[in-house]
């Protein structure tokens, strides 16, 4: 490894150093005495991490050989990867202690959650791509079962935990047969292969296998089977951290792995893509209608959302690259404030799951109420909220690219959808008085979901800068 290797990997390698001292203080002072001081120094140092990432050099580094890549889309991938981690963590700190959860090892296997997922969205190589996949992936198996003493939260680690090796068998078998055809695991060796757009017939299942893995990490159908069931199972916290860094870390990767390693044949893996968009907004608009359980609703809308990002990356262009990075910044704003309305879910200090909990909520508590209100509008898709332009910049994506038809169907999906969102709008203005829920909400969470409000509301303007940003890291990518 030389120097220029080590200044390139030096964010993931100050995180897992971080996560490695993190789990030596907790042993020796104590263990969960000490858990709130590594939760919010865990905090701080993904914060920081961002800022460094975010506001550091530019340019396209590889590392390794090829095998890991530090450039624009990397970046953009890794940026909001830490940030939803950290407002994750510190909005789980309050729900954590009062439930009995809060021990030491949470924040460290999510930093080293984060560290596999860093890696994934760098991966130049297939060998780099799977070491950052399972990395990511055992930390996630022990953090849905965090909650021993419940029998759903056992089962829900149990059910990730099989479908996931189920998952990462595939990928490996997809990964061995590229490597047998293309005679190398670099993208940057595959795609000198097929440089000539023909792909032979072993590579051809070797990109199915591949892509077939990964679309179990971002719970698309027909790959989706753990979702509802983990989602329900695992500690709302938990359930918060799954469909928000994990998804951006995957949908990262299936980009790198398409256009980095089969950039020159983007009409085969386009209509793989495309199937899996359109099956996951189908039946996440319509198995959403009948939940009642709001982390089940979530999950299903979770499988709907990854099928819009994936509309965006089916249409094989810069443009659905930069549509597909903006819809995951702004799904990530979302769903964070959304669980952080979830999380404040209690009546008498027990959680609460039941939508219809929220009978007549806006009345007792309007700022929050309207707050929510905003959220679900734009996790719908309605003007003039920010999630609108999200779903309108995939949907040009995929039309630009020929892929009318697949448009269409979104639109439809999305329209079907918009009732179980609208459905808790009505409980929370229109619902019939009964139990109220408990009015308590940690200033954290409140900040949290009140600013995610905001940012749908005025977000239009300008995003941020997230357009900017995510237009360089299309770039970087699609060349």
């Amino acid at each position: 490894m030389t120097s220029a290797d080590f200044s390139t990997v030096l964010p993931e390698f100050l995180l897992a150093l971080f996560a490695m001292i993190a789990l030596l203080f907790g042993v020796w002072t104590g263990k969960d005495k000490v858990a709130g001081t590594v939760l919010w120094a865990t905090v701080a140092v993904m914060v920081l991490l961002g800022a460094w990432i975010g506001l550091g050099d530019s340019g396209s580094r590889a590392a390794f050989g090829g095998m890991f890549i530090d450039d624009a889309f990397a970046r953009f991938a890794k940026v909001t990867v830490l940030l939803s981690a950290a407002a994750v963590l510190a909005m789980s700190a309050d729900y954590m202690t009062r439930q009995g959860l809060m021990r030491f090892e949470y924040p460290i296997l999510v930093a080293l959650a984060v560290v596999g997922m860093m890696m994934m969205v760098s991966s130049g190589d297939l060998m780099a791509l799977y070491m950052g996949l399972e990395l990511q992936s055992l930390a996630l198996y022990v953090v849905a079962s965090l909650r021993r003493d419940s029998a759903k939260s056992t089962e829900a680690g149990l059910k990730y935990f099989v479908l996931g090796a189920l998952s990462s068998g595939i990928l490996l078998y997809g990964a061995s047969l590229t490597y047998g055809f293309a005679g190398t695991t670099g993208f940057a060796g595959i795609i000198s292969v097929v440089k000539d757009g023909d792909l032979s017939l072993g590579l051809l299942f070797g990109l199915v296998f591949l892509l077939t893995g990964l679309a179990f990490k971002v719970s698309a159908v027909p790959f989706h089977m753990w979702t509802p069931d983990v989602y329900e199972g695992s500690p709302t916290p938990v359930t918060a951290f799954f469909a928000t860094a994990p998804k951006v870390a995957a949908m990262a990767l299936i980009a790198r792995l398409a256009h980095d390693a089969f950039g020159t044949v983007p009409g085969q893996w386009g209509q793989i893509l495309a199937l899996l968009a359109v099956a996951s907004m189908s039946l996440g608009a319509i198995a959403a209608i009948g939940q009642r359980n709001i982390k089940r609703l979530m999950a299903y809308s979770s499988i709907a959302h990854m099928g819009f990002a994936l509309l965006g990356l089916a249409a094989g262009t810069e443009q659905g690259v930069q549509a597909m990075l903006i819809y995951m910044a702004v799904y990530v704003a979302m769903n964070i404030g959304t669980f952080a309305f979830i999380l404040s879910m209690e009546k008498d200090g027990r959680p609460v799951t039941d939508i219809s909990a929220l009978n007549q909520y806006a009345k007792r508590e309007p700022v929050k109420g309207l707050a929510m209100l905003v959220l679900l509008f734009s996790l719908a898709g309605v003007p003039p909220m920010l999630g609108f332009f999200a779903k309108f910049a995939v949907l040009m994506a995929a039309i630009s690219a020929g892929y009318v038809w697949l448009a269409v169907i979104g639109v439809v999906t999305s329209v079907i959808g918009a009732f179980y969102y609208l459905r808790i709008v009505y409980f929370m203005y229109f619902g019939t008085e009964g139990d109220t829920l408990d009015s308590r909400m940690p200033i954290v969470q409140w900040v949290l979901l009140v600013g995610a409000a905001f940012v749908m509301l005025v977000g239009v303007v300008n995003l941020f800068g997230v357009e900017g940003a995510a237009a360089a890291a299309a770039s970087a990518l699609v060349r």
